[in-house]
């Protein structure tokens, strides 16, 4: 379901101008009921400025209205023709300064336990460069002897569903290149 920008804000305004209840309010910004009530009572939410979602396009005048008149309505989101930020799904993947001297044990373990990965996958997967990941396969990197395995998913370095798809993909495009031959057919 879609909520309201700023949900917090928009509760806050709902609360002081209009004679919704709070369970209203609570489906529309999706909070819980507890947490509106906590606003109507000031003690959640004190310093945050009410954000008007009549002003912004979210909700009519006339919705408001409706769901006044009748405690068992719920307000619906306004449908617009404007288009919605999304998360941009290229580019480089960030990683933190507190976890980056743990890139070199993440790409050992992906080699280790997942060789059939490319230097590309490896690089997007964990976002660093090929040549630290050559410098970790050829055992030249500067902190070699310190290097020790670890599963990137725990280091926080990737999710579990991205190296999982990341193998897939690896694994399919393997044996597309193959010509799709199998062992028995190699071995005929």
């Amino acid at each position: 379901m879609a909520l309201p920008l700023m949900p917090k804000a928009t509760a806050v305004w709902l609360v002081e101008n209009t004679a919704l209840t709070f369970e209203q309010v609570a489906d529309f910004c999706g909070l819980h009921p507890l947490e509106v009530q906590a606003i109507a009572d000031g003690e959640v939410a004190i310093g945050i400025v009410g954000l008007d979602p009549v002003a912004n396009g979210q909700v009519t005048r006339a919705e408001i209205e409706r769901c006044e008149a009748n405690p068992d309505a719920r307000l619906k989101l306004t449908v617009t023709d404007i288009p919605q930020p999304h998360a941009k799904a290229k580019g480089a993947r960030y990683t933190p300064v507190s976890k980056r001297q743990d890139r070199p044990d993440a790409i050992a373990w992906i080699i280790k336990h997942h060789p059939e990965l490319s230097d590309a996958a490896i690089s997007k997967l964990i976002g660093t460069t090929k040549p630290t990941i050559q410098s970790v396969r050829d055992k030249s990197h500067w902190n070699a002897a310190n290097i020790k395995p670890r599963n990137p998913v725990t280091l926080g370095m990737c999710s579990e569903a991205d190296l999982e798809k990341a193998v897939a993909l690896s694994g399919r495009s393997r044996g597309h290149h193959e010509g799709g031959r199998t062992d028995e057919s190699v071995a005929e």
